[in-house]
């Protein structure tokens, strides 16, 4: 049995395991779920129910990485082990401060949570420092690969830092934007990240594939829970945390283009929310009866389900796409 698929076995029951333990502390620590009033009246039903779950990939993360580090240590695979670590770092950097964020909002009562700014500068800090890993630690060039023409384009260095730094923002932002139902977050960005570590063991980039195997194993035992009706919500914690490794895996294999294929559904999502407020500003207007687009699919009659499996199958399908255009 190939080492990803055993870790990505063990990320699944730690992080079951994790779920069966934590989600009770936070329903006994009532950090509870907070609808808003404007939203589908099916999501009031939801208030209190708990949230910040994301702790629970997390954590799974950082034992199953750090355990894997020891491994590949032990067993004179230094190189191997140490690609893992920033990786890791960045992706808990993001859960971190949407822990942060969720702690304010739900522990602490403040509802507006972490300023907008300390967050962006904090993404921002966060994002800054992987891309430099990327371009003077590792030593990877700044060629980029696009999809569908199957060609590299050779990006200068003060080109490729601010954008690779806006594709870590824009795609944190857009999975933080598709969370907002049951299971929809956690189903798209499995399938997103299982297409990434295809994509990561076809380039023989290893750590790519084992840090994604595990990721995998982690979000599918935290979807046991969080699929509808929902016993835990990922929150910011989790939101922002998907947002970071996929990211950081695009831009580890050097096809971040490809997010525009496989990562359509959020970056439409994305889109809408950009819409609807230009609109609302200049005509007082709006165009979706509520962005992000699966609360507007909901107010039109779709059912939670429904949207989740839907929005599933356009990933798959999309991503079957994107491997056929690499």
């Amino acid at each position: 049995m190939r080492f990803e698929t055993v870790v990505l076995i063990i990320s699944f029951i730690l992080a079951i395991l994790l779920g069966v333990i934590i989600i009770p502390i936070l329903r006994k620590l009532k950090i509870g779920q907070i609808e808003r009033d404007d939203g589908p009246k099916s999501h009031l039903k939801k208030q209190g129910t708990p949230t910040m779950g994301g702790i629970i990939m997390i954590i799974s993360m950082i034992i199953m990485v750090t355990g894997t580090y020891i491994f590949f240590s032990i067993n004179n695979q230094h190189e191997l082990a140490d690609k893992l670590l920033p990786i890791l770092l960045l992706t808990i950097g993001f859960g971190l401060i949407g822990f942060i964020d969720d702690f304010k909002k739900l522990v602490l009562k403040n509802t507006k949570g972490l300023q907008p700014s300390y967050k962006m500068l904090g993404l921002l800090l966060i994002s800054v420092a992987y891309v430099i890993y990327l371009v003077y630690g590792l030593h990877l060039e700044t060629n980029t690969y696009i999809p569908i023409i199957k060609q590299n384009i050779n990006m200068p260095i003060y080109l490729y830092i601010p954008f690779a730094i806006i594709v870590i923002l824009g795609t944190t932002n857009a999975i933080n934007l598709t969370d907002g139902i049951d299971g929809l977050s956690s189903s798209i960005s499995a399938i997103i990240i299982t297409c990434l570590t295809i994509i990561g063991l076809s380039f023989g980039i290893q750590e790519i594939g084992i840090f994604g195997s595990i990721v995998i194993g982690s979000i599918l035992g935290f979807l046991t829970f969080n699929l509808h009706p929902a016993k835990v919500f990922m929150g910011d914690t989790g939101s922002l945390l998907l947002g970071g490794v996929i990211s950081a895996m695009a831009l580890y294999i050097k096809i971040p283009f490809i997010l525009l294929i496989i990562a359509l559904i959020p970056v439409i999502e994305t889109i809408s929310v950009i819409l609807q407020v230009v609109y609302f500003k200049k005509t007082g207007n709006r165009i979706f009866k509520m962005a992000p687009l699966h609360h507007h699919l909901e107010l039109s009659g779709w059912k939670e389900s429904k949207v989740v499996i839907a929005f599933s199958i356009i990933t798959l399908v999309l991503c079957i796409i994107g491997l056929n255009a690499i």
